[in-house]
This record gives structure tokens, sequence and C-alpha cells, in this order.
């Protein structure tokens, strides 16, 4: 009998995991992702945005192994505990093909604690589809989402370069490279032994 993850997946495509997904947004994909080549595979915990395989990124067990041409993780990390985040990049690695690849972005709380030692927790960093995004949002999670209940918006752990780049070395990726944003965050391609070398140039333009 197939799991979900195999009656979703395509042959003749290459098969993106987006994981917590968040509603269904194709235009809000990565360009590099936004072609038809690409099949986008929706998981996420929450069932409310209807993804196409509902659960956590700690434990991806419906999914296959190597079966999975690229993750697209987007400020999911800093919702785990600290502690949880080897098991999730370590499910990152278990599901992507021998040639795929991880891009993942979080807060940048390096950048974010420069600005709090100027003591502006409140005041806007920049506008995003939710609203104004401030210091405090990003070090604990979207404010308004949590006061309307969405208990699932709440972080608990946080990144540097440094410890991004060292918990994806540590989860065995082949190489990782990390790289400053311009909206607070940080993004990082990880990839696997065989993936193609020109993947950081062809990426590059992503890494906002």
């Amino acid at each position: 009998m197939q799991t979900q993850a195999q009656a979703i997946q395509s042959p003749d495509l290459l098969n993106l995991l987006h994981v917590g997904c968040g509603a269904a947004r194709p235009e809000r994909l990565p360009a590099y992702f936004r072609n038809a080549q690409w099949r986008e595979i929706r998981l996420d915990i929450d069932p409310k945005v209807q993804p196409d395989i509902i659960g956590s990124i700690t434990n991806l067990g419906g999914i296959p192994d190597g079966c999975m041409d690229a993750i697209w993780s987007s400020h999911n990390l800093e919702h785990l505990n600290w502690h949880e985040v080897p098991s999730a990049l370590a499910e990152f690695r278990r599901v992507l093909k021998p040639d795929g690849f991880a891009l993942i972005s979080v807060p940048d709380l390096r950048a974010i604690a420069r600005h709090i030692v100027e003591d502006d927790l409140t005041g806007t960093l920049y506008e995003s589809a939710a609203g104004p995004i401030t210091a405090l949002d990003v070090v604990f999670g979207h404010q308004a989402s949590l006061r309307n209940g969405n208990h699932y918006m709440a972080h608990r752990t946080g990144f540097t370069a440094t410890t991004l780049g060292q918990a994806l070395a540590d989860a065995g990726f082949h190489e990782a490279r990390v790289h400053e944003g311009s909206r607070w965050d940080l993004w990082a391609i990880a990839t696997m032994p065989a993936t193609s070398g020109d993947l950081f140039g062809r990426l590059s333009g992503v890494m906002l």
C-alpha cells in the first residue's frame, strides 16, 4: 500500500517538500521553484491550512527515504525547542535524494540583537504579508497571530549564522552555506553528497 507521500509524488517532476507551508500561496515560493518542472508537496502541522500531508517537521515518518529533490523550509525551525532541531534536520536529510538539497530561512538573532540594544522592541522592522513585523515578532513569534489564538506561531529557539551552519553540519549534510538576508533573516543551502556543484550559484539570487 502506498503512503500518502508516495501517492502525491510524481516520477515526471521534481518533488519539492514545502515544510511548515501554511496556507497555499504558490506565488510566494522562491522563484527557483516556480516553474513547471517542480511539484510542490505541502506539509504542515496545522490541518486548517489544508496541507497535502499533516505532520511535524521533527517526524516525517510518512515520507519514504530519499524521495525528495528539494526541501523548502521558511521560518519553521525557530518554532521548535532547541533540542528538537537535530531531529528535524535529520529528517530533512533522510527524505532528500542523494543529489537533493534543502533551502532554509530563519530569523537572524544576531541582527535582531543589534536592534534590540537600541531599545526598540515594537517599532516596525519591515512590512510582510501578515502586516508590520517588530523585534518582538522576530524573537517570540508573530504577536498578532498569537493574540488570535494561533499558538503554532510561537518561537522557541533562535539562530545565528554560526549556530545554523553548525546544526546543518552536525546533521550530516555534505555542505552548508549560510548567508544574511535583507529582512533580519538567514538563508541556508544544505546539500547532499551528489548535489551538483553549481547549485550554489544557481540559487544565489534566491537568498534575499
